[in-house]
């Protein structure tokens, strides 16, 4: 404080911002830069560990023996459900209640903003069925969720099968004191958000489904199961929901001990980690598994069905099993084991998962970064805007006549620009955000306008209508002499940033994708992202159309001031 206070070094302070500006901005770029891609070392991302004593170790026996009577169980899920051409409600809780559950269905429906044409709907109906294990030690206070998609096809069949075999075993054990409730949804994400909201007796999106549903407890966490194969080579476990939250990272760490304990194969990011850590081999791995997680987090879309939980302070995760042409495979006795053994931790626990991390990055399964260590990287990447407004308003009150401090520019010299009158500066700001709402409203309120004047489809319309009113903002300025600096801001667009951003996605899973197919992925990004939004409330379609295309736009209108 007493360098601010003191004027001779204000002004000290002040030249340096000025006359070092740029060489600031460039250090503190590259210092944030370096910070980051350091993070995936060894020494920034220590052990993970655990740190909720009720779930400190892996001491239980697994006796989940019930692996081909979960594959028989399928097999008849499966050929119920090709009958029935859908989800198979009638089959399901006729077995439910065979197993002694208490079993409950949920209706509900609803119709899109616009169709969904990579799933080829508009007006959904569908159907829930889950069945509740009343803990016979406990009075329904507490609950866990264990919960498999109904999907089209052959997929998913298999990890509906395995969750009737642990409904079926769970019902023979006497140890439970929480609530489990064994959850058979459908349509993804949809189903998982009606049933979620009918649950907890809110209405956030416009679902409409069935009278009141049987409750157990208050869920404390929840595992979504996908599996389509007989046998595994190997798990992989998403743990990124909607707009980026993340699970307690006890509920990972859990995860990861039994399956070291059983000997199973797990994954993350579809990345196996390398046991020599310490190389240059390893660092890349790491590297592109932290990459790869912080692409999900900025998506903002759940990676899983378990990402609609943790909106309701539910820890949650999705677990996927991969059957690849790896030589070791594991049966549904092995992954029921797993399961078996997490549920009986989870069991024990006296209140919910609060004692480790929310906010972290995962270059491996066994390694993680703190919020602690991370957020310096993005410290100084911001720094660097902090920097140049000080610049800038240094630089406004040097023009100020009634200003007694006139400071130097190393470059320029002393300035005698004449200071901006502020209505001027009115305009440009109101056209750019009314773009920006124009950007975020017309598209889906334009559809049917869209259809009536142009041969395309409402999801195509939708689409088409986001990109011209986007190009149509950079038509704004009345002066092109700055082409240069124009190209560099367009690379620098968040249209552009997000195609790249999906170019650098493929590359970093190993799948690079061509011109004409990235393409065609922005596109549907665009789509589903607008849908994710009036779906589910992800925050990133109204964050870009609202916050950062009006900046964006602000600077591209600058450049071409005259």
């Amino acid at each position: 404080m007493g360098l601010l206070s003191d004027p001779h070094c204000r002004r000290a302070l002040a030249r340096l911002i000025v006359g070092f500006n740029t060489h600031l901005c460039v250090l503190s770029y590259v210092l944030g830069l370096g910070w980051f891609l350091a993070l995936a070392f060894p020494p920034l991302a220590p052990r993970t560990y655990m740190s909720e004593n009720a779930m400190g170790s892996t001491m239980v026996e697994e006796r989940f023996g019930l692996g081909e009577r979960a594959l028989a169980l399928a097999r008849d899920f499966a050929a119920h459900k090709k009958r029935a051409g859908g989800m198979p409600t009638a089959w399901l809780e006729k077995t439910m209640w065979s197993l002694g559950l208490e079993v409950h269905q949920q209706q509900f429906s609803l119709t899109l903003p616009f169709p969904d044409e990579s799933r080829e709907r508009y007006l959904v109906r569908g159907t829930n069925v889950y069945g509740i294990l009343r803990a016979p030690r406990a009075a329904s206070t507490e609950a866990l969720v264990l919960s498999s998609g109904c999907a089209p096809g052959p997929h998913n069949n298999q990890a509906v099968g395995l969750l009737l075999a642990l409904a079926a075993y769970f019902r023979g054990q006497i140890y439970w004191a929480k609530d489990i409730i064994f959850l058979v949804n459908e349509h993804d994400l949809l189903g998982m958000e009606a049933w979620l909201q009918a649950y907890h007796d809110v209405n956030i999106t416009a679902v409409r489904s069935s009278g009141p549903l049987g409750r157990a407890g208050a869920i404390q966490a929840a595992i979504s199961l996908e599996l389509s194969s007989d046998v595994v080579t190997s798990v992989d476990v998403a743990v990124e929901g909607l707009n980026g939250q993340l699970p307690n990272l006890d509920l990972l760490n859990l995860f990861n001990a039994f399956c070291q304990k059983n000997g199973l194969l797990c994954t993350i990011q579809g990345k196996l980690q390398r046991s020599d850590w310490d190389s240059l081999p390893a660092y890349g791995r790491s590297l592109q598994t932290l990459l790869l997680m912080v692409l999900a987090q900025a998506s903002g879309r759940p990676r899983g069905e378990h990402g609609l939980f943790l909106r309701y302070r539910i820890e949650a995760l999705t677990l996927r099993g991969i059957n690849s042409f790896r030589q070791y495979k594991y049966d549904m006795s092995t992954v029921g084991k797993t399961l078996e053994g997490m549920f009986r931790k989870l069991n024990n626990l006296l209140e919910r998962l609060h004692q480790s991390y929310f906010f972290y990055l995962l270059p491996s399964l066994s390694r993680f970064v703190s919020i602690g260590v991370y957020m310096p990287a993005f410290g100084f990447l911001i720094l660097v805007l902090i920097l140049r407004a000080l610049d800038l308003w240094m630089k406004l009150n040097r023009m100020d006549p009634g200003s007694t401090e006139q400071l130097s520019d190393s470059n320029h010299g002393p300035s005698t620009t004449e200071a901006p009158r502020l209505l001027a500066l009115v305009p440009p700001v109101l056209v750019c955000h009314a773009a920006g709402l124009a950007l975020y409203s017309l598209p889906v309120l334009g559809q049917s306008v869209a259809t009536q004047h142009f041969p395309v489809a409402e999801a195509e319309a939708v689409v088409l209508t986001l990109i011209a009113i986007y190009v149509a903002g950079m038509a704004l300025p009345h002066s092109t002499h700055r082409v240069l600096l124009a190209l560099v801001l367009v690379l620098a667009t968040p249209a552009v940033t997000l195609l790249l951003g999906i170019f650098l996605e493929r590359e970093l899973l190993e799948a690079p994708a061509a011109l004409g197919e990235g393409w065609q992925r922005f596109l549907g990004a665009l789509g589903q992202g607008l849908l994710l939004h009036h779906l589910h409330g992800a925050f990133l379609c109204p964050l870009l159309a609202l916050g950062t295309y009006p900046c964006w736009l602000l600077l591209w209108n600058v450049l071409f001031w005259d």
